[in-house]
């Protein structure tokens, strides 16, 4: 082994099957709906997780367009499944769609989802207040301003926060 350069140990140590399964198709597929399997994802975050795994970005891409051309893969189910998931969490059609934009989904796909969800966010507001607040009226301005704050860092949109504090008087 001493006369041997590095180049080789190396190799011997090393399969060749090993360099090129990051660019086999199968597994990429194979790990795509692993990642399907547990929840739904959005093209662009399946890509990017395929990717942060070592997969050739040209074999990602392919894989993923095939997985959404057979409808394993769709951004209309991600949007449903993670509007639902953060309305079940209090959270106003805001903070949503920016957290929604940050996984690369199109505001079209947003709005529709946001649409077809049919929540009553200013109800939901007012429920998300109480848990947070309970059910007394703000005791003071002070008090008011905050839980306003709370709701809008939650995403809910002034005619909302307007509904769930309507009956502070000022």
């Amino acid at each position: 082994m001493e006369g041997k350069p590095v180049k080789e140990i190396i190799d011997d140590l090393v399969p060749r099957d090993e360099d090129d399964r990051f660019a086999d198709p199968k597994k990429a597929r194979k790990r795509a709906m692993d990642l399907l399997a547990r929840r739904e994802h959005g093209s662009e975050e399946l890509c990017r997780k395929l990717e942060k795994a070592g997969f050739d970005p040209d074999v990602v891409a392919d894989e993923v367009a095939r997985l959404t051309a057979e409808n394993l893969q769709s951004d209309t189910r991600f949007v449903e499944a993670f509007v639902q998931s953060r309305i079940n969490q209090g959270k106003g059609p805001a903070r949503i769609r920016s957290e929604l934009g940050q996984k690369h989904i199109s505001d079209a796909a947003i709005e529709i989802g946001i649409e077809e969800a049919g929540a009553d966010w200013g109800e939901l507001a007012r429920e998300t207040r109480g848990k947070k607040f309970g059910l007394e009226d703000p005791a003071d301005y002070k008090e008011k301003a905050r839980q306003m704050r709370f709701l809008q860092y939650r995403g809910f949109e002034s005619e909302h926060i307007r509904r769930a504090i309507a009956s502070f008087d000022d």
